[in-house]
């Protein structure tokens, strides 16, 4: 069995952790570190987690050795002591931003300050696996992605990686999210009597995680529009962009296709008839998967791209375990079968 310890173990990307890898066939849990909830028993704060375990929560200045230290800390804490877990575990995976971009000063203009680690980003694989699937059976390190950027780069990769997309084009993309995005720290934004039956842009230009779809996509001209909507969990990208001219509907369906052949959690979402014609985030709660969709204006050339996912699964913990497997050797989907409810 693969020994596992989960640093920053009490937030939401924490339990998800623990609840995908207390199931996990191939792992054992032999850590779950809090400070906020040092010795209580971790089903205390994640209740779905009764009688799955009796694990408690103990004291990450007490690190244990085990073969895999996934980091579910705060933006900016994991390069400080990345030294440290390094000596803890042979393989890391990192959930937070801080390994994200590979440019020192690229992170800099993003996130405010100099980075702590800089030597250490050129040593972690960005961890989304439909990108960089080859790469992750190699890594040692790899970083966390950011939500709201997995649903903009799952919904441009077919069309980037067929070339269809024109890239001297701008692409705006639109992610409406659910509260989950914000985390377990209570702020007045979050604060349920505010955010009960919002529909509210929050970051119109600038988010982070923009950096992330530049990078990944090569696009320079791109920008993310950020809105909070009434859910809990989910995040819905749509991108607006312009083809390549020539470029034909069969054409749309040969790159989305091929996007899903090649990649076990990728769907399309394109349907002519029911309810659920178009990715949708709320059937994907709890489940790995990315449904993608698309639709064009054969006038214009303007393209839609859709991408709905769990920013919980996803989006943070689900695309966290898949580089796990993929990392050690097992099937990329093993602890991640689960496929959603209906209704919910």
């Amino acid at each position: 069995m693969i020994q596992v310890s989960i640093i920053g173990a009490s937030g939401y990307t924490g339990g998800e952790l623990l609840r995908l890898l207390i199931a996990h066939p191939e792992v054992e849990v032999v850590q779950a570190t809090s400070r906020s909830q040092l010795g209580e028993y971790v089903y205390q704060t994640h209740p779905n987690l009764r009688k799955q375990t009796e694990l408690k929560f103990s004291d990450p200045g007490e690190l244990e050795a085990a073969d895999v230290l996934f980091l579910a800390l705060p933006h900016g804490q994991a390069q400080h002591n990345i030294e440290k877990y390094a000596q803890a575990a042979e393989y890391i995976i990192d959930l937070s931003a801080d390994f994200r971009l590979r440019d020192a000063a690229l992170y800099k203009a993003w996130y405010g300050s100099d980075h702590a680690a800089p030597d250490w980003l050129a040593k972690f694989v960005y961890g989304l696996p439909e990108l960089y699937r080859e790469e992750l059976r190699a890594a040692k390190y790899v970083s966390g992605v950011g939500c709201n950027a997995t649903a903009g780069n799952l919904a441009l990769m077919p069309l980037v990686k067929a070339g269809l997309l024109d890239t001297e084009k701008p692409v705006i993309i639109e992610i409406k999210t659910g509260s989950s995005e914000g985390g377990i720290s209570v702020n007045p934004g979050s604060h349920h009597p505010e955010r009960s039956g919002v529909i509210r842009t929050y970051a119109a230009y600038g988010h982070r995680h923009t950096a992330e779809v530049i990078q990944e996509m090569g696009l320079q001209n791109v920008s993310l529009t950020m809105t909070s909507v009434d859910l809990v969990r989910g995040a819905l990208a749509t991108a607006h962009g312009y083809l390549k001219p020539g470029v034909a509907l069969k054409d749309l369906w040969k790159a989305y296709r091929s996007a899903q052949a090649e990649n076990p959690f990728v769907r399309i979402v394109k349907a002519q008839r029911g309810i659920y014609r178009v990715p949708e985030p709320k059937i994907l709660a709890g489940s790995n998967f990315a449904d993608l969709g698309f639709d064009f204006d054969p006038k214009t050339g303007h393209v839609i791209a859709m991408c709905a996912i769990d920013n919980l699964m996803k989006g943070a913990s689900g695309s966290a375990v898949q580089c796990m497997n993929l990392m050690l050797g097992f099937d990329e989907t093993l602890g991640l079968e689960f496929f959603g409810l209906h209704p919910i």
